[in-house]
Parts: C-alpha cells; structure tokens; sequence
C-alpha cells in the first residue's frame, strides 16, 4: 500500500511539471484536425466513386 501511495505522490508532481496548452491552442489543434478529417473523407469518397464507376464501366 505504501507503493502505491508513493506512485500517486510521484504522479500528482510529475503533472504538475507537465506543459499544459492553453485552451486557444487546444481549441486550434481541434479545428485543423477536423478540416483535414474532413477534407480526407472528401478525397477518399471521390477516390471511391471514381474506382465505382471506372468498374462499372469495364465490367
């Protein structure tokens, strides 16, 4: 019990040492990766339609 006692000691200094972002930067982080999710699913849904319909035309 004493180890684990020490462990969360150990675990509450070493994240208050840890470099928090700030919200805005959080708040960024968020935005870029939902635009490139986004753009992504576009390309990956032409890609799919153009493969679709190139197989449709040969078969």
């Amino acid at each position: 019990m004493k180890n684990i006692i020490q462990f969360c000691k150990e675990c509450v200094t070493e994240l208050k040492r840890v470099s928090w972002p700030s919200f805005g930067e959080v708040l960024a982080s968020v935005k870029v990766v939902l635009i490139s999710t986004f753009c992504m699913a576009v390309v990956l849904g032409l890609l799919d339609l153009l493969f679709t319909e190139g197989l449709r035309l040969i078969f």
